[in-house]
Parts: C-alpha cells; sequence; structure tokens
C-alpha cells in the first residue's frame, strides 16, 4: 500500500512538472523570438507567427480527443462484443481487420481521404481512428482474457446474469489493462496529428511542415516541442488515473 501511495505521488508530481512546462512554452514561446534568432541567425523569421501556439494546442487537442474517443467507443465495444459467447467466432476476424487497419500508414490514408471526402478535419479524424483502433481492441481483449474463468464461474454460482458479470466483474477486473490499451492509442495519435496539417486540418503540425518545406528548423523545433510536451503530459495523466483506479479496482 506504501509503494502505491508513494508511485501515486511521484505520478502527481511528474504530471504537475509536465503541465507547469507545457505552459511555460506556451507563455514563452510567443517572446522567444530573440532566442531562435541566436540560434539560427540565418533565418530571416526565427519565430513561427502565422498561428497561435494556445489555438495550435488547443486544435490538436480537439482532434485527438474526437478521434481516441472514437476509436475507444469502436475498439472496446467491438472487442467487448466478440469476447463474448455468441460472436467469438468473429474474434480472428477481428483480430485480423484491426491489425490492418494498424499496417495503413496514416499518410496513405490522408491522401486516399482527402480527394474523396475534403481537405480538413475529416479525413484526418478517420486516418486517427484507423491508426487507434488496435491499442485499444488489444487492451480491452487482454484485460478480458486475463480474469481467472473461476470468477465466472462464482458469479453465475451466485445467480448474478451475464450483463452483471460483465459489468461488476469483468469490466473492473479488465479496466486496468483496458485503461492502458487506452493510454497507448492516445500518446500515439498525439504524435500522429501532427501529419493532419498535410490536408488542411489545424494542428501543432502547422509550424512542422511549413518549417519542412521553408527549410526552417525552428520552426519545426517549435512544433515538436508542444507536440512532445503534450504527449507527456496526457501519458502522466493516463499513470496518474492508472494509479487511482488501481484501489478502486483491488475494493471491487
Amino acid at each position: 500500500m506504501m509503494r502505491l501511495l508513494l508511485r501515486a505521488l511521484l505520478a502527481r508530481r511528474a504530471l504537475l512538472l509536465a503541465g507547469g512546462l507545457q505552459l511555460a512554452a506556451l507563455l514563452l514561446l510567443p517572446h522567444a523570438a530573440p532566442l531562435f534568432a541566436w540560434l539560427f541567425p540565418e533565418l530571416d523569421r526565427p519565430l513561427y507567427l502565422q498561428e497561435d501556439f494556445l489555438t495550435l494546442v488547443l486544435a490538436h487537442l480537439g482532434i485527438v480527443l474526437a478521434s481516441s474517443g472514437i476509436a475507444v467507443l469502436l475498439g472496446a465495444g467491438a472487442g467487448l462484443l466478440v469476447s463474448r459467447t455468441a460472436w467469438r467466432e468473429l474474434r480472428p476476424l477481428f483480430e485480423t481487420v484491426i491489425a490492418i487497419s494498424q499496417s495503413l500508414p496514416p499518410v496513405a490514408v490522408l491522401a486516399v481521404a482527402a480527394p474523396l471526402i475534403g481537405f480538413g478535419e475529416w479525413p484526418a479524424l478517420i486516418a486517427l481512428v484507423l491508426y487507434g483502433l488496435l491499442p485499444v481492441a488489444h487492451g480491452t481483449l487482454s484485460g478480458l482474457d486475463a480474469i481467472p474463468a473461476h470468477l465466472r464461474e462464482v458469479a453465475l454460482g451466485m445467480g448474478m446474469t451475464p450483463a452483471q458479470i460483465l459489468r461488476q466483474v469483468e469490466l473492473p477486473l479488465a479496466a486496468p489493462v483496458i485503461l492502458a490499451g487506452i493510454r497507448t492509442s492516445v500518446v500515439i495519435n498525439i504524435g500522429t496529428a501532427a501529419i493532419a496539417s498535410t490536408v488542411g486540418a489545424k494542428t501543432l503540425g502547422l509550424p512542422i511542415i511549413v518549417g519542412l518545406s521553408g527549410f526552417n528548423t525552428a520552426y519545426v523545433i517549435q512544433g515538436a516541442l508542444l507536440v512532445a510536451l503534450l504527449a507527456v503530459v496526457v501519458d502522466q495523466l493516463f499513470e496518474w488515473l492508472a494509479l487511482w483506479l488501481a484501489p478502486q479496482t483491488a475494493a471491487e
């Protein structure tokens, strides 16, 4: 118990530190032109000014939350479905489909989707949802598979219905593994969402894309720094959530 409390304390401090660094970057970057001018004296415009950094962070977070929410609903929902006895025969097909979705390069999905449905957020959402399905689905299936069979038998012997067993036994026990899958999916999507700017979506990839096309390393560093800090903040948030969930699961 003491070890769990210590881990929770360290996770909270890490979350506060990561959040503080993200906030400091957002506050200081708009005033960092002299620093980047000193680092890159050959650049005429060393600071990205086409969009406000806070606006880009919020837009980036919005598209990640939307795509991750859809991926969680689809991946966890389908994982739960194929874990039931009536649908278990579809599990190999389901695992094959989500493996294919993970193997598709997001850039290729964007290149195909953008001409069909238009440029902007929609093709980016499709690519990110496809890329985020596999960790969520695997986490759901692995969490449910890890539950000892005798626990289900005891629940049945107590007169619980399949729905009650799922809600009161299986999901609480599988929750840490499912959360780990969601955590992986979201963190991957934070990095992958940067390429959505290639099809007109407003994300933190804009400074990176503009910097790469204009040979402006300063822009690339500014965008990549904010993406990395955002990924660290979200990852530490999931770490804190997992530690908070641990005693809740034990109590269940």
